[in-house]
């Protein structure tokens, strides 16, 4: 018979006595690395858990979106006219003779400059503004406050303001009359300031949400960026263009889009200020055709057609500008 090895002793340092070692402690097996694995089963009442929850809100949106684009490009392919009851299927027809309307494109092409008027100058009076007003105290809250107040309020009720100020007799050209000058702009009545005083309006009304979403950004940068800065000796601008321009990409891409769709579907404000004028078509856009092409005019065919066109045009740019900044932001 083997006789078991004797255990290894050591020496202890206080009494000199010799004690055996203790074996290696080790970690018990846990249940979840030795156990078996349990593969979840798909069966049909977890479809039916999960279809209960879809459900509804699938319901929603095919009875309030989905099915609304598809009538209206359903009903861009016919002739259909409220003053006639039949009705036939004309295809691209629709389509073709408002590519060749020059009216058409004419709305289409202020639609196209409202928009990048609304754009670029809300992102940037927007960006100037929340800079000055991140600071703390109740003075700068106020401040944020009124610049926020016209966007709560409706359209109409902003229009009509604008229009008090902007008519002929309206406060500008009273105040510009007592200044000395003679013939005061028609700044609603001039095909040359019509438009550009319609995006001044919309500008003014749309300046509080960027403030606020360019607010929201700058308060997600922590302030150690802007004191290491200071240190190593940057100035206010080389660290706005280092730290907070890049740090802002995300508010600049929800600013950016938000304005295209509000700038795409401006009709409260035409109807108000101008009515599409001066003239024939001065301010129109192509919301602004939908709505009299098929209420006034009382063709549904051409005006669901204006739609489609519409509908094209605000998916295209909106995506190119969102997959441009979203790969700006990748890039910083």
């Amino acid at each position: 018979m083997t006789r078991p090895s004797p255990a290894r002793t050591r020496t202890d340092a206080a009494g000199g006595k010799s004690r055996p070692d203790r074996p290696p402690a080790t970690s018990a097996p846990s249940e979840r690395a030795g156990g078996p694995h349990r593969r979840r089963t798909w069966t049909w009442s977890s479809a039916g858990t999960g279809a209960v929850f879809v459900l509804p809100t699938l319901t929603i949106f095919t009875a309030m979106v989905l099915a609304p684009i598809l009538w209206t490009l359903y009903t861009g392919m016919t002739d259909e006219r409220a003053t006639r009851p039949d009705t036939s299927f004309v295809g691209l027809d629709n389509y073709g003779f408002l590519l060749g309307n020059e009216e058409f494109r004419h709305s289409l092409w202020n639609t196209v400059v409202i928009t990048v008027i609304v754009v670029l100058l809300t992102n940037l009076l927007g960006l100037a503004i929340a800079l000055l007003l991140r600071r703390p105290g109740r003075l700068y809250s106020l401040l944020r406050s009124v610049y926020f107040t016209p966007v709560i309020l409706s359209a109409v009720v902003v229009s009509v303001i604008g229009r008090s100020i902007l008519a002929d007799d309206g406060l500008l050209n009273s105040a510009l009359v007592s200044l000395g000058v003679e013939h005061p702009p028609g700044w609603l009545t001039d095909p040359s300031y019509a438009i550009y005083s319609v995006s001044g309006i919309m500008v003014w009304q749309l300046l509080g949400f960027a403030v606020v979403v360019y607010l929201a950004g700058l308060a997600g940068i922590p302030a150690e960026l802007d004191e290491a800065a200071s240190l190593d000796g940057a100035g206010p601008w080389q660290q706005f263009r280092a730290i907070t321009w890049p740090l802002l990409a995300p508010a600049l891409t929800i600013n950016t889009v938000m304005l295209m769709i509000s700038s795409f579907k401006v009709y409260d404000q035409i109807a108000v200020l101008t009515n599409g004028g001066p003239g024939t078509d001065g301010t129109a856009t192509v919301a602004f055709a939908v709505i009299r092409t098929a209420f006034s005019e009382q063709r549904p065919g051409v005006a669901s057609a204006m739609a489609g066109i519409m509908l094209v045009v605000v998916s295209v740019a909106s995506v190119t500008v969102l997959r441009l900044l979203q790969r700006r932001e990748v890039n910083l």
